[in-house]
């Protein structure tokens, strides 16, 4: 096929309707399209068959993301029922089980480590922000100098995942040098935006780059991206007794379930645990 189906058009067109992020439209439309190009037909003649087999090629040989192959199914859900309007149960597709792997934590000395190898202010304000607050890869990208709010040390994120609006902490530490990059290079937009190219966020890629750089500056050998800073902050946290329903909003988890999983992740020392019952004068 040459051009997506008007399927594929509608498609988009609902999820804009329901005020859909563009990067979930893109990815949504993207999948069904490479869909389309495999069977040479339009999505809405693939057939519930048709599309396991093509994403047990896609598992087996391709050895793809159980995330991908769920963001398909997601795709082919609201085609079937919001676009083409048929009953899901006649289409429903079991989702593949995801790998429950551990992400990898650094300690609070490995991320003083890195913001000290860190001399570029900007990096070193970004790296700091990240950690600091638990904000996602996005929400760094997006923020603007707006949303630091010295007054209440708070950090106001617009429009994070799933569209919502949050707060979260803001270190002194962390103002302290956001104070310092601000005043050095004047951002236009963007609180970091790129060097002679002002008015637009920094790519994901070069945030990878940075955390990554810094990680190998400070001489640590653990595999980790942007987003470890974000499992880091929940983790310390809790390890610091931080209330995890309090987090979870830090976070702007959907279920305290998901915030709750930092908890096996903590390096606690059960010995130092008390029981309520010897807190108590019997």
């Amino acid at each position: 096929m040459k051009k997506e189906s008007s399927s594929i058009e509608q498609l988009v067109f609902e999820m804009q309707y329901r005020n859909y992020s563009s990067s979930s439209i893109k990815t949504y439309r993207g999948l069904l399209l490479s869909v389309e190009k495999h069977f040479l037909k339009s999505i809405k003649d693939v057939t519930v068959e048709e599309l396991k087999q093509y994403l047990h090629k896609r598992i087996t040989e391709e050895k793809i993301s159980v995330s991908l192959i769920n963001q398909t199914i997601s795709a082919f859900k609201i085609l079937q029922t919001d676009v083409l309007k048929r009953e899901w149960n006649a289409f429903k597709i079991k989702r593949p089980r995801r790998e429950k792997k551990l992400p990898e934590i650094l300690s609070q000395e490995e991320i003083r480590r890195m913001i000290v190898c860190t001399k570029n202010i900007k990096h070193k304000a970004l790296i700091m922000l990240a950690y600091s607050s638990g904000m996602r890869r996005q929400e760094i990208q997006q923020i603007k100098p707006s949303a630091i709010d010295s007054g209440r040390m708070q950090v106001h994120v617009v429009l994070g995942k799933g569209k919502k609006d949050r707060y979260t902490i803001l270190s002194t530490k962390t103002l302290e040098v956001l104070r310092i990059y601000f005043k050095a290079e004047r951002p236009k937009v963007y609180l970091f935006e790129p060097q002679g190219r002002p008015n637009r966020p920094l790519s994901a890629t070069t945030l990878n780059e940075i955390v990554k750089n810094s990680a190998e500056r400070a001489g640590i050998k653990k595999k980790i991206s942007f987003h470890t800073l974000r499992h880091c902050f929940a983790t310390h946290l809790i390890e610091q007794g931080v209330n995890v329903k309090l987090i979870q909003h830090f976070m702007g988890h959907n279920s305290l379930k998901t915030t709750s999983g930092y908890i096996s992740l903590t390096n606690i020392s059960l010995s130092k645990v008390i029981s309520p019952l010897d807190s108590m004068s019997i």
